[in-house]
């Protein structure tokens, strides 16, 4: 890669004006290898991000290497981050990519202070750390050498094949603190994943990674993760993915419904009106106004089709940090922590609700180009037939 012609301390036309104000900025960097992207290289000033518990939960840590990530997941929550700097929630997330050059060495000297407890901390729960960048910055060697070196048990989640890279690495990590290690896949039809999450690697290049992390001794939970209504949550994309999982070695599954924070939701119904016209009007029924969250009815409903089918391939569900969104580190289990009341955003998934209850007003959608898009779409229009639990306002709230 071509990164040696840039120098520091030179001004670039792409450093943008949010940017241009930070006083830790070291340079910019576009290479031909990343083409459309662009690095802003910056010191760290610190690395462990502390995140408040709600109620009766403990305080949670966090690591972010990156700001903004190349995956360009349309629905990814954590894209309203980037307006701090001045930068958009949709394409500068995507292309506009802050390194923090330093961040192993600031957070070896955070866990030296005697202040440190020792808490587990995620990696992931944000942006990914194992996006295509980290190929060229190697950020995370040093990080897991700093955790592990300290006592430090810490989870990553990522949708990055590179994992594969740091095995070695994380197995004798292991063998000193819990790691806890998760893919997140979340679609498993080739022409959906790389329209709505057009820089990840293929949900096979995924498992793959899952497969590898269980050869090298270690647990590898699947985060099926946003469920996207009328699109995976078909009863043959479910039994498919979890059929796949399962044969990939996972050592459990966790999922939840499509959650669309302000910030977020406009760039992905932007990208819904594009490849997915007819199903706009039912999205924004479901999701209205500053609704971030999908219905109650519909969490019931979706809990109702996908535990039976988590069961029958033999799975166990998994259990999400209800601090920091990531695996749940085995640390805090064993340590006797708080455990969350409200699993994974499906409320009131007690009174179990059959896959067939709801009724449903939505817009059937015709067949379109590619023959895996035409089959997906009329297994939707079967779905809807018999009862997708989407229904007109009145109904949902």
């Amino acid at each position: 890669m071509r990164w040696s012609g840039q120098q520091l301390g030179v001004e670039s036309d792409s450093a943008l004006p949010g940017l241009a104000r930070l006083n830790n900025l070291v340079r910019s960097v576009q290479t031909p290898e990343f083409a459309g992207i662009t690095f802003h290289e910056v010191l760290a000033k610190s690395a462990l991000n502390k995140v408040p518990g709600q109620s009766m939960m403990p305080f949670g840590y966090t690591i972010n290497p990156y700001r903004g990530c190349s995956h360009a997941c349309t629905y990814c929550f954590a894209r309203p981050t980037h307006t701090y700097l001045d930068l958009d929630a949709g394409h500068d997330f995507d292309s506009q990519i802050i390194v923090k050059v330093n961040v192993a060495e600031v957070l070896a000297r955070e866990l030296k202070k005697p202040s440190w407890g020792g808490n587990a901390v995620a990696l992931g729960t944000n942006t990914d750390p194992y996006q295509r960048a980290e190929g060229r910055y190697k950020l995370m060697p040093g990080i897991i050498e700093a955790l592990a070196g300290s006592g430090t048990p810490f989870s990553i989640l990522t949708k990055g094949t590179l994992l594969r890279r740091d095995l070695p690495l994380l197995a004798e990590a292991a063998r000193a603190v819990p790691v806890d290690l998760a893919m997140s896949i979340a679609v498993y039809d080739d022409e959906l994943q790389q329209s709505v999450e057009p820089g990840t690697p293929t949900a096979k290049a995924r498992l793959a990674t899952v497969s590898a992390v269980r050869e090298a001794g270690l647990d590898c939970s699947v985060f099926m993760m946003p469920i996207l209504p009328y699109l995976t949550d078909t009863t043959t994309h479910l039994d498919t993915a979890l059929a796949q999982i399962k044969a990939a070695g996972a050592t459990s599954v966790l999922y939840t419904a499509l959650h669309l924070r302000p910030g977020v939701k406009p760039w992905f119904m932007q990208w819904l009106a594009r490849e997915h016209p007819e199903l706009v009007e039912s999205y924004r029924k479901m999701y209205f106004g500053a609704t971030s969250y999908a219905p109650k009815e519909y969490r019931k409903w979706l809990a109702a089709r996908i535990r039976p089918l988590i069961a029958r391939h033999g799975l166990t569900r998994g259990e999400e940090d209800p601090v920091t969104g990531g695996v749940r580190s085995t640390a805090l289990a064993a340590g006797g922590s708080p455990r969350s009341s409200t699993p994974q955003f499906d409320f009131g998934v007690a009174a179990e609700v059959g896959p067939e209850a709801w009724p449903n007003t939505a817009p059937r959608a015709g067949p379109r180009a590619g023959t895996a898009r035409a089959a997906r779409e009329a297994e939707l229009a079967r779905e809807r037939g018999r009862g997708h639990p989407q229904a007109d306002e009145a109904t949902l709230f």
